[in-house]
């Protein structure tokens, strides 16, 4: 996921958004309907890491959405497109409960594939985003697009000729109206330079991201980006680990591995479900307060909610505590995978979140570190601590933040 998060950013700056969410989509239900016929575990290994490669172009879809919502309505469609995340993540825990029991690993992986298989017919009716046409400069065919999007929606576009303003794409603090791209000049008056910076290659793409006005933003996000990734999924790996760990440390033994049931998958369901109360949370919180405040409260409570489990807990308040945690960390990464896309500009919009993505997956790996690692030893507490420090210091990045988006338009 991180060299497909980093790789499928830079194809979408390139060649399109359209044609990364076709390839990424086409190379992860081929990689995740392969996988289910694996012959050994060394192969299976092989196609899931490929699975994982298909799987990091994820973020290229939350860019291609956002460059089409009005700046007012962004946070609450963010929101809503991050539901069908929780609802993927709690019928997978839902599946794997009943099929491995009742068939067996392959058919989960099978079964697994099977929705993004389903995506591919749409990619027909599926438009390119006119905001990266523009930065191609590439006026005419976005034209099209725009047109095409009015006469579904019944309403006629603004007058004018559409132009794309480069010297916006670097303006933090310009607050013009959608309608302000759509002025009256010719559109040979767009320079060459921006279809050129669009296909200068990752140096480029880099070299702008690290520039005096993004720099601020690129390393403050890539820091949060790995919070985030890192207390994620460490939430996911304490439900499945604590108990176990909590049973094997009271009574004196080292960590023995017990054989599953479906306790596991139960506590797989109860906590997935608690991200939608945590997305129901930043729908309320985002436009109000904004998207720096809402991250770094969502994140201060998750460190909020961890603090008991210092100490052994029961399986029903453990549960708990990781209920309400698992609600905050997928708030704050919603509101972050919103933020993201609206800062950088639109020539390395997904270069920059896919970087982004990329370091949050290095939190991803290095977490089993402490979720299982630590546990296993009997130090529950040192990991708990561990988790609440790692959110503490992405709560004070996000209030470091050079720029609130809300209510912005995208550059």
């Amino acid at each position: 996921m991180l060299i497909g998060s980093c790789s499928w950013g830079l194809v979408s700056d390139r060649y399109g958004r359209r044609t990364a969410l076709l390839f990424s989509t086409l190379f992860t239900t081929g990689m995740g309907f392969i996988s289910a016929f694996s012959p050994n575990y060394l192969c299976l290994m092989a196609l899931r890491f490929l699975v994982g490669v298909g799987v990091g172009g994820g973020h290229v879809f939350a860019s291609w959405f956002l460059e089409f919502v009005p700046a007012q309505n962004r946070g609450t469609w963010m929101v809503i497109f991050s539901f069908f995340w929780t609802l993927g993540t709690v019928l997978e825990a839902s599946l794997a409960w009943v099929v491995i029991s009742a068939l067996s690993w392959r058919w989960l992986l099978a079964f697994t594939a099977l929705p993004i298989f389903l995506l591919l017919p749409f990619f027909g009716i599926t438009p390119e985003s006119p905001r990266y046409l523009c930065a191609q400069n590439r006026m005419s065919d976005a034209t099209l697009v725009l047109e095409r999007i009015s006469m579904t929606n019944q309403a006629a576009l603004p007058p004018g000729i559409l132009t794309y303003n480069r010297e916006r794409e670097v303006d933090h603090i310009a607050l013009a109206r959608e309608i302000d791209h759509l002025l009256p000049v010719r559109e040979k008056d767009c320079t060459d330079d921006i279809a050129k910076s669009s296909k200068s290659g990752s140096v480029s793409a880099l070299r702008s991201l690290l520039s005096r006005n993004l720099r601020r933003s690129t390393f403050l996000l890539w820091f949060v980006f790995f919070a985030n990734s890192f207390a994620y999924y460490g939430l996911v790996l304490l439900t499945s680990q604590l108990s176990d760990a909590n049973r094997s440390c009271v009574s004196g033994m080292r960590y023995v591995k017990t054989e599953q049931d479906t306790s596991l998958y139960m506590d797989t369901f109860v906590t997935s479900l608690a991200e939608i109360p945590g997305l129901i949370v930043s729908a309320v919180l985002v436009e109000r307060f904004g998207r720096k405040a809402t991250m770094w409260c969502l994140l201060l409570t998750c460190c909020g909610f961890l603090g008991p489990l210092v100490l052994h807990q029961s399986e029903l308040w453990t549960t708990g505590l990781l209920f309400g945690a698992r609600a905050c960390a997928m708030g704050s990464s919603t509101v972050l995978c919103l933020y993201a896309p609206e800062v950088y500009p639109t020539s390395v919009r997904s270069t920059g979140v896919g970087l982004a993505t990329s370091v949050g997956k290095i939190g991803g790996i290095v977490c089993p570190l402490v979720a299982v690692g630590m546990l296993r030893s009997c130090h529950q507490m040192e990991a708990i601590v561990v988790f609440g420090v790692v959110l503490c210091l992405a709560a004070i990045a996000c209030m470091l933040f050079p720029v609130e988006t809300k209510g912005r338009d995208m550059n």
